[in-house]
């Protein structure tokens, strides 16, 4: 769980089985295990496309951006990235210092940083190169093919469904409005150029629908 070809570091089993229970919550239904793998496919296409700065700050900040997370609360991103500078992140002992591989591979503060972000989707309209191509990688999914798009749409509704059907609509009406309205949808070219033409055409759907 939580692999890919560009993996950076292993993280320790019993990391991996308290995050495995975290994204397997019944309430989840589109904020699971499937979306980190998701996001791990773009981090690997990523890599292999156009590289990555800072590839264990990244990759934690995939496994860790959804760890807490309760539809509408306002500190998802917050407690996530908390959790996350408690955990021990990597297996092992780096042999000649002593030190605990993480200490050595991953810059905390910065994976706090790219989690942090991801509470401004939609609001953001600069960052640099790896926020930028992390942050699209997280928000690929409104340009995938229509029946992936139309399984995420129907996923975050059930997430939501404590809220009155009204309320629900209109405020996922205005996310999708607020994306559809921006002259670019993807903070990079590189997703801009492969996904925007194909989330355009999701949106406008999902709003007529």
């Amino acid at each position: 769980m939580f692999d890919c070809r560009h993996r950076p570091l292993r993280l320790p089993d019993e990391l991996v089985a308290e995050l495995a229970a975290a994204y397997g919550e019944p309430h989840r239904a589109y904020h699971n295990v499937a979306h980190i793998a998701e996001v791990l496919g773009w981090f690997d296409r990523v890599a292999d496309d156009v590289g990555w700065l800072e590839p264990a700050e990244v990759y934690t900040a995939i496994v860790f951006h959804d760890a807490i997370y309760q539809p509408g609360a306002k500190d998802n991103e917050s407690r996530s990235a908390q959790w996350m500078h408690k955990a021990r992140l990597a297996a092992g002992v780096e042999p000649k210092s002593g030190l605990s591989l993480d200490a050595i591979m991953v810059d905390r503060d910065r994976v706090a940083e790219l989690i942090e972000l991801t509470a401004r989707h939609g609001h953001i309209e600069k960052a640099d190169h790896d926020a930028a191509l992390f942050l699209d990688s997280d928000m690929a999914i409104v340009g995938s093919p229509p029946e992936q798009f139309a399984a995420y749409d129907a996923a975050i509704a059930v997430e939501y469904k404590h809220v009155p059907p009204d309320a629900y609509r209109t405020g996922r009406r205005a996310f999708l409005e607020g994306l559809l309205a921006k002259p670019r949808i993807f903070l990079t070219d590189y997703f801009q150029n492969r996904l925007d033409a194909q989330a355009r055409a999701n949106l406008t759907k999902a709003l007529t629908d």
